[in-house]
């Protein structure tokens, strides 16, 4: 007699906690019924393509016609001369009985077009992929469609019904958030989207015992509080941050050094700090994130360069600072 091998259970992508049945081969196509997956109605039909690995691709709706709101089951096809006659089962409205049989002819092989969404999760500092991350998929309405994991090397994939527009959110512990729209060709088959994670521990710097955004030196202009083209190129920088960690609470700080009178410069570094709040707040950071804004003059330097001692300019300079301190750090890295 024939030996038969010994049963291996499809795997995940094929099989859900809920029922699959009714497996029929076609043209390299795997069809079966299932009650689980993101379907129509009560048991839907699907097909997966048999990958050249014996592997599966993602289990695809054959959509509307085929599939109804109730049991749909038992898909057969064939071709003929006109394209492909087809027999399944169903318990849809205006049968005969309970489960009836249905005929169909189509023209092509029935089923949704797909659309592959892969990339890799990434520290947006190293470049290198980061495992286990958390990816949502949202249709435009925000709605979650399927979520999935990142793999040990960041990587990631979804195989859906083909959209037009969607949205991808990914989120990993001590990492910021990633989320953006996207808008698909009709013709697209595959989409590939690396996304950027910025690490809470690259965005800080300890600095007179405080946690501070790690930027280069805000250098305004002497006795201005314009701010420039370069001090703008670094609160561009604070702006994402903001994206990236919605909650973060910053706090602006600005110092000058102690040449000129002390009431010129509190005022000085007042209207300094305003400036940076002012230019956040224009670029649509919540002005709710910003939780003081203050100048402190001449009143906390950094070294002896006081009023009435001689220091060399590049000592003086020391003291001309304007830090954005972060609050809440620590929960940031949660």
């Amino acid at each position: 007699g024939q030996i038969m091998s010994a049963p291996v259970n499809l795997g995940p992508r094929i099989n859900s906690p809920g029922n699959e049945v009714a497996p029929y081969i076609f043209e390299g196509n795997l069809y079966f019924s299932s009650d689980i997956f993101y379907g129509l109605g009560d048991m839907d039909i699907y097909v997966s393509k048999i990958q050249t690995d014996n592997t599966f691709s993602i289990p695809v709706n054959l959509g509307d016609g085929v599939n109804s709101i109730q049991h749909d089951f038992g898909f057969i096809i064939k071709k003929n001369t006109e394209g492909y006659l087809g027999y399944f089962s169903s318990n849809r409205e205006g049968g005969k009985g309970q489960d009836d049989i249905y005929g169909f002819k189509v023209s092509e092989k029935p089923g949704l077009k797909t659309l592959v969404i892969k990339g890799i999760v990434e520290n947006s500092n190293t470049s290198k992929g980061i495992e286990n991350s958390i990816i949502q998929l949202l249709d435009k309405e925000g709605k979650l469609i399927k979520k999935t994991r990142s793999d040990v090397d960041g990587k990631y994939q979804f195989e859906i019904p083909f959209r037009a527009a969607y949205s991808l959110t990914a989120s990993t512990k001590g990492y910021g958030i990633f989320s953006n729209s996207f808008l698909i060709e009709p013709e697209a088959v595959t989409q590939t989207i690396n996304i950027p994670l910025l690490a809470a521990d690259d965005i800080v710097e300890e600095k007179e015992g405080k946690t501070v955004l790690k930027l280069k030196k805000l250098q305004f202009n002497r006795s201005s509080s314009v701010v420039t083209a370069s001090i703008a190129s670094e609160l561009d920088k604070v702006i994402a941050i903001t994206k990236s960690f919605p909650t973060v609470l910053l706090n602006i700080e600005s110092h000058t050094n102690s040449k000129g009178s002390s009431a010129t410069n509190y005022t000085l570094s007042q209207s300094r700090a305003d400036a940076i709040r002012n230019y956040l707040v224009s670029k649509g950071v919540n002005s709710k994130i910003i939780s003081n804004a203050k100048g402190y003059g001449e009143t906390k330097l950094t070294n002896q360069c006081k009023d009435g001692v001689f220091c060399l300019d590049f000592l003086h300079e020391k003291n001309e600072r304007t830090n954005i301190e972060v609050l809440n750090f620590e929960t940031l890295k949660k």
